[in-house]
C-alpha cells in the first residue's frame, strides 16, 4: 500500500522538506522545498514555518497538503552562539573625550594643540598668547569659517587645528592663509567641552597618526605622570592605524578604572568531575580543558563564573531558553560548546564619532541540552494545526548518513560530516548498519558573527553576504579586480555606485561594502573564521566518531549540509583532511540535490526501514 511521508529538517537557519511515495522498501520522491526557520530551532515558533515549506513542496509535488500520510521532524536541539568579551578592565577617562575616526577628507597635515573655543567666540578669548583650537558647528558656512580664521590670525591669536562638524576639512584649508590640521565629519560636536586642553592630528595621505597613537606622546602632550600614562594607554591603542585624532583633556580630570572581569568557565563532568579555566587564557587553552575533562569524564554542564562576562552570557542563555521552552533555567544544560579566538568592537568612553576599539576576545558557541518536550511540542502543535500525524524522527547525524547513502558511488561504511548553521555534525556507519554520531556546537552562524564582530559591521545580513561569496574591487566602470588577483573585464559597465569600491559579488547583483577595511583584510578575516570554525569543528566531530580516535583510519567523508555548499569550506576539509589520507568531498542526496536535503531524505528512508533503494 502506497503511503506519502514527508521529513522536515529543522535547522538553525533553515527548514528542509522532502516529500516521497513510499511502497514496501522502495521510496519515490516527490518534491522538495526550503525555508528559513522561523523562531530558534527546537521551539514552538517553528510551526509557521514547516507549515509553509510543506504547503510548497505538496504544491511542487502536485498534491494537496492533506494527501500527506505522516510528518517526521528531526530531533531538533538548539545551538546559540554568543560572545563572552575578554576586556579585563574598562577604562573611563572622567571630562575627557577623544575622537578618532577616519573622515575620508581631512583638512592639513600635523599636530596642533591648544584650547578648545567656539569658531564665533574667537575674538572673545581674553589670552592672546595661548594656542587655540577652533571648534565648528554644522551651522556655520565654510567659507565664512576661513575668512574668520584668517582674521583671528591677522590680529595675532594662534589658531592651531580645528574641529569641524560637517564634511568641510579640505574646503575650508583651501582658503586659509596659515594651514593647520583640520578634523571633520564629527557628529556629536556638541560633546567638544569648550576651554580644554586638546591636540589634534592629521596625517598625510597614506599615512597614519604618530604622536597621539603613542602613549607617550599623550604624556608628552598633556604632561601625565607615569601612573597616568598607563591608564591612558587604552586611549592610544585605540588611535593606532587612523589618518586623523583628537584627543581633550580637562586639567583637573580623573582617571577612574572600573573592571567588569571576562570570567573563568567551569566544566562539569557527568561524574562531578570540575576543571575550571579563564577566558583570559585564550581560545586554546579553553578547548584544552575541555579535551581534559572529556579524557575523564563526560561533559554534563558548563556554567560561568557569576559577576562576570562569561557567567552573564551563560546565564542569559539559558533564561532565555527557560522562557522559549517553559522550562526551569537550571533544567538546561550546555552539552558542548566551541571557543575560537576573536576580535571584539568595543565601544570608547568620550568617543564623539561612534569610534571603535578593537579589543581580543574568546567567541562562544553552545549546544543547549534540554529533554524532548520542546521538540515533542512542536510536533504536537503542527498536528493540531493542519490534522495530520507528526512524530519525532531520530538523531540528526543519524538521518543525514541515511540521506547520504543516496549519493551514487557510496556504500557502507560510510562516515559524514553534517555542517549546518548552528552544529557540526559527525556520523559512521559500519559495515553492520551500527551508526555512531557526534552533534557539536559552532557552524555557519558562528563565521558569520565572527565577521560581523571583527569586521564592526553592526550588520549580521551583510557579514552573511561576506561569509557566501568572493569579493572584488570596481576599478573602473569596465573592469574589476577579484580577490584572487586576477583582472575581470565587462562589456557592460557597473553600476556608478560600485565605482572605486570593494564590493560582494552575487549571483546577480553587487553589494558595495562602506568600510575603509581593504579587500585582503575582509578576505582574510572571512577565510581565517571559516578555519576557526569548521576545520577545528570536523577534527573533533570525526575524532570522535571513529572507534580508535585516529583520523588516519579514515577513508572516506562525505559533506552534507548548508555550509557544504559554501565556496571555500569543502575546499578547506579537503586540504586539511587530506593531510590523513582521507578523501573528502561533499555528497549529491539522491544524485540531484547536492549537499542539501540529506536529513530530511534520512527521515522518509529511516521511517519504513529502508536502506537506499530511491526510484527517483
Amino acid at each position: 500500500m502506497k503511503k506519502i511521508l514527508a521529513g522536515v529538517d529543522i535547522g538553525n537557519s533553515s527548514t528542509e522538506v522532502a516529500i516521497a511515495s513510499v511502497e514496501g522498501d522502495h521510496a519515490e520522491f516527490l518534491s522538495q522545498h526550503l525555508v528559513k526557520t522561523t523562531g530558534i530551532k527546537g521551539t514552538t515558533d517553528n510551526v509557521k514555518g514547516i507549515r509553509r515549506a510543506l504547503q510548497e513542496a505538496a504544491k511542487k509535488a502536485g498534491i494537496e497538503l492533506k494527501d500527506i500520510d505522516l510528518i517526521r521532524l528531526n530531533d531538533a536541539v538548539p545551538v546559540i552562539g554568543d560572545l563572552a568579551m575578554d576586556l579585563i578592565s574598562e577604562t573611563i577617562i572622567t571630562e575627557s573625550s577623544m575622537i578618532g575616526h577616519n573622515p575620508d577628507t581631512p583638512g592639513g597635515a600635523g599636530l596642533g594643540v591648544g584650547v578648545t573655543v567656539l569658531i564665533n567666540e574667537l575674538f572673545e578669548v581674553e589670552e592672546k598668547d595661548q594656542d587655540y583650537i577652533a571648534v565648528i558647528p554644522k551651522s556655520f558656512d565654510y567659507e565664512w569659517v576661513a575668512q574668520r580664521l584668517n582674521q583671528a590670525e591677522s590680529k595675532g591669536i594662534s589658531i592651531t587645528g580645528a574641529i569641524v562638524q560637517k564634511d568641510d576639512g579640505v574646503l575650508i584649508h583651501n582658503r586659509l592663509n596659515k594651514k593647520i590640521p583640520i578634523v571633520d565629519e564629527v557628529a556629536l560636536i556638541e560633546k567638544v567641552p569648550l576651554l580644554k586642553l586638546a591636540a589634534v592630528e592629521v596625517a598625510l595621505p597614506g599615512h597614519v597618526i604618530r604622536t597621539l597613537s603613542n602613549p607617550y606622546g599623550l604624556s608628552t602632550v598633556f604632561q601625565l605622570d607615569p601612573d597616568q600614562t598607563i591608564q591612558i594607554a587604552l586611549v592610544a591603542k585605540a588611535l593606532v592605524g587612523n589618518r586623523s585624532a583628537v584627543v581633550i583633556r580637562t586639567p583637573q580630570g580623573e582617571v577612574v578604572e572600573r573592571k567588569i572581569e571576562a570570567g573563568r568557565i567551569i566544566l562539569i563532568g557527568t561524574n562531578n568531575q570540575q576543571l575550571e579555566v579563564s577566558i583570559n587564557d585564550g581560545a586554546e587553552a579553553i578547548m584544552n580543558t575541555y579535551e581534559k575533562l572529556e579524557m575523564l569524564d563526560t561533559l554534563a554542564d558548563v556554567q560561568g563564573e557569576t559577576g562576570t562576562n562569561v557567567g552573564g552570557m551563560f546565564n542569559g542563555l539559558r533564561h532565555d531558553l527557560a522562557e522559549l521552552t517553559g522550562q526551569l533555567p537550571n533544567e538546561i544544560t550546555i552539552s558542548d560548546f566551541l571557543a575560537v579566538d576573536a576580535v571584539i568592537p568595543t565601544s570608547i568612553s568620550g568617543a564623539m564619532a561612534g569610534e571603535l576599539s578593537m579589543e581580543s576576545g574568546v567567541a562562544l558557541a553552545s549546544m543547549v541540552k534540554t529533554d524532548k518536550v520542546p521538540v515533542q511540542r512542536v510536533a504536537s502543535l503542527l498536528e493540531k494545526e493542519i490534522g495530520i500525524a507528526v512524530e519525532v524522527g531520530g538523531v540528526e547525524a543519524e538521518m543525514a548518513i541515511r540521506g547520504a547513502l543516496t549519493t551514487p558511488g557510496t556504500r557502507k561504511p560510510i562516515v559524514i560530516l553534517d555542517m549546518g548553521g548552528g552544529s557540526t555534525d559527525a556520523a559512521m556507519m559500519n559495515k553492520a548498519g551500527k551508526i555512531t554520531s557526534s552533534h557539536l556546537a559552532g557552524a555557519g552562524d558562528m563565521v558569520t558573527m565572527l565577521i560581523n564582530s571583527e569586521l564592526a559591521l553592526r550588520d549580521k545580513e551583510l557579514a552573511e553576504k561576506i561569509k557566501k561569496y568572493p569579493l572584488g574591487k570596481v576599478l573602473s566602470l569596465f573592469h574589476m579586480q577579484l580577490e584572487d588577483g586576477t583582472m575581470l573585464f565587462s562589456e557592460t559597465p557597473f553600476p556608478p555606485y560600485t565605482f572605486g569600491k570593494v564590493v560582494i559579488r552575487e549571483e546577480q547583483d553587487f553589494t558595495p561594502l562602506s568600510s575603509k577595511v581593504s579587500m585582503e583584510k575582509v578576505r582574510e578575516i572571512r577565510r581565517s573564521a571559516k578555519r576557526r570554525v569548521f576545520v577545528t569543528n570536523a577534527l573533533r566531530a570525526l575524532k570522535r566518531v571513529i572507534p580508535t580516535g585516529n583520523l588516519k583510519h579514515l577513508s572516506f567523508v562525505a559533506m552534507v549540509g548548508g555550509s557544504a555548499l559554501d565556496f571555500e569550506i569543502p575546499q578547506m576539509l579537503t586540504e586539511e583532511l587530506g593531510k590523513y589520507g582521507i578523501v573528502a568531498g561533499f555528497a549529491n542526496i539522491r544524485g540531484t540535490e547536492g549537499p542539501r536535503n540529506a536529513v530530511a531524505t534520512g527521515l522518509v528512508l529511516s521511517s519504513v526501514g529502508i536502506g537506499h533503494e530511491v526510484l527517483k
